[in-house]
């Protein structure tokens, strides 16, 4: 089974299963596919992060990329981090993360996993609705900035003639062709090879900081898994420098609280949203890059950490006095093979396109995730060369006392860890299937006492809520409240998926 948020994804997925391959193998084609088939979230010049099931253990890679050497706090010169151009833009570790995963737990040779992307970036395809609606956007947004560094995107993205509309058809040689090397080569190239030494000449032309020696220095990391229970569950996240963590606080503090039996019951809803905002408040304060700060994550999932969380929350809401959350752009992907294997797999540019930097002959777009370093100098999160930043893309897992039930996840940004959170309580407290799991109405913590609601969430339910201390507003825009998939595995191996309505996926399965 496949479940992503792009159907020709899906169905790329699904091929590199009847064809033998294993659920790793399925991740990667299907990855690679939304390279092209959903750029507006992701790309090849982007991150990733991956918990694969696999030989009866869970095991997390790490696939995302740090600061360039080059790339300090002097180098901005005192002003902001801006969103686009060269400067935001860290060491691509998407390429790299399909290599190792590969390499840990694939079966079919690594061109055949990318031999989808390919087709559909040669051939072209048609955009899905989502997708097109998207890609309209950041035209709009890159067109009114009318800056020359968008020049590359808006030639590759937007060519003569090209309008990004429902079944609209798009393609790219380059893209094509950059992915032919990364077959050739399992990858290397992106590294060491034709393609870095483009984007170690496009990065020097333009005044960026990002060189081929940052490209040829850069490695994924296997790392543990760490976890929280809810009930008889385990929930499982990526430790730091993902956000994953939140959701686990979050979790572990609303296990011991006594929550209202209905699904939106608004004194449930209440004690959710103000356990997320106490969660949110741990990690913009401690979360950084563990191979160069502390990160006190043993000490956030401890019985006493929590107890003393519980006991923060009342009857009304209230002001964490954190950082608000912010935005992004991501596809997230679930795969399971017929010999018990499984794989919770994400993959991001931030905010939709990324920097909006393309490297010329390449079409490749570089992602921009080092928008979110701080500047506070002595912060955890603060910039510096060689750091990854606080990352928000997280792939989640769920086991029963042990044994897998499977991949989950919910794109979008700070949403994500919000999406976790909420899926899990529709699982596990609520009953419901994949699939009514994700189509749940949804909430989203904005900052201080401000929550969004989507439509759905009755008048009723928002008034309750408003009468706590919360500031309700109600969101029309749907994908602002994150986009998920998740497949189950029962007790008879029977696999159970669910996909997000809020996008154009699909559950693909033989």
């Amino acid at each position: 089974m496949v479940a992503t948020s792009q159907p020709l994804a899906a169905q790329a997925g699904l091929f590199v299963l009847r064809e033998g391959g294993t659920a790793a193998d399925a991740a990667i084609a299907t990855a690679a596919a939304l390279t092209v088939l959903e750029p507006t979230s992701n790309g090849i010049g982007g991150d990733n992060f991956a918990l694969l099931w696999h030989g009866g253990e869970l095991l997390g890679l790490n696939a995302s990329g740090a600061a360039p050497a080059r790339l300090t706090l002097d180098a901005l010169n005192g002003q902001p981090m801006p969103r686009h151009g060269w400067t935001p833009v860290t060491i691509p570790g998407a390429v790299r993360g399909w290599a190792d995963l590969h390499a840990r737990a694939g079966r079919l040779p690594f061109a055949r996993l990318l031999e989808p992307a390919i087709h559909y970036a040669r051939q072209g395809y048609p955009l899905s609705p989502e997708v097109a609606r998207h890609w309209a956007r950041a035209a709009q947004i890159y067109g009114a900035v009318a800056s020359p560094q968008f020049s590359e995107w808006f030639k590759v993205f937007m060519p003569p003639g090209f309008i990004p509309a429902p079944g609209a058809v798009w393609a790219s040689e380059a893209h094509a062709r950059t992915l032919e090397l990364m077959a050739a080569s399992g990858g290397e190239d992106f590294y060491t090879g034709q393609t870095a030494q483009r984007i170690h000449d496009a990065g020097q032309a333009a005044g960026g900081h990002l060189s081929g020696d940052d490209l040829a220095g850069h490695a994924s990391e296997w790392v543990r898994p760490i976890s929280a229970r809810y009930g008889d569950h385990e929930i499982w996240e990526l430790p730091p420098n993902g956000q994953g963590v939140v959701a686990l606080i979050a979790l572990g503090v609303l296990d011991k609280l006594e929550l209202p039996p209905g699904r939106d019951d608004p004194a449930s809803l209440h004690r959710q949203i103000e356990a997320v905002k106490l969660a949110f408040a741990d990690a913009h304060r401690s979360l950084g890059d563990p191979r160069q700060v502390e990160v006190p994550v043993e000490q956030w999932l401890s019985e006493a950490h929590q107890n003393e969380l519980r006991s923060l929350i009342g009857s009304s809401a209230r002001d964490p006095q954190t950082d608000s959350p912010g935005s992004g752009g991501t596809v997230y992907l679930a795969t399971a093979d017929g010999q018990g294997n499984m794989v919770s797999f994400i993959q991001s540019n931030y905010m939709g396109f990324g920097s909006g930097v393309v490297v010329p002959g390449t079409g490749v777009a570089l992602h921009n995730r080092g928008h979110n370093f701080s500047l506070q100098a002595g912060h955890p999160n603060v910039l510096a060369p060689g750091k990854r930043p606080y990352h928000t893309i997280i792939p989640g897992f769920l086991t029963r006392q042990g044994r897998p039930v499977g991949p989950f996840g919910v794109m979008g940004g700070f949403m994500q860890p919000q999406g976790h959170v909420q899926v899990v309580l529709n699982t596990l407290r609520s009953g419901l299937n994949p699939q009514a799991a994700l189509d749940a109405p949804r909430w989203q913590w904005l900052g201080g006492q401000r929550v969004e609601v989507e439509p759905e969430l009755g008048g009723e339910v928002r008034s309750a809520l408003s009468a706590r201390g919360h500031q309700v507003s109600v969101q029309p825009e749907r994908a602002s409240f994150g986009r998920g998939q998740i497949i189950w595995r029962g007790e008879h191996g029977v696999l159970m998926g669910g996909s997000e309505s809020r996008a154009d996926g699909q559950v693909a399965a033989f």
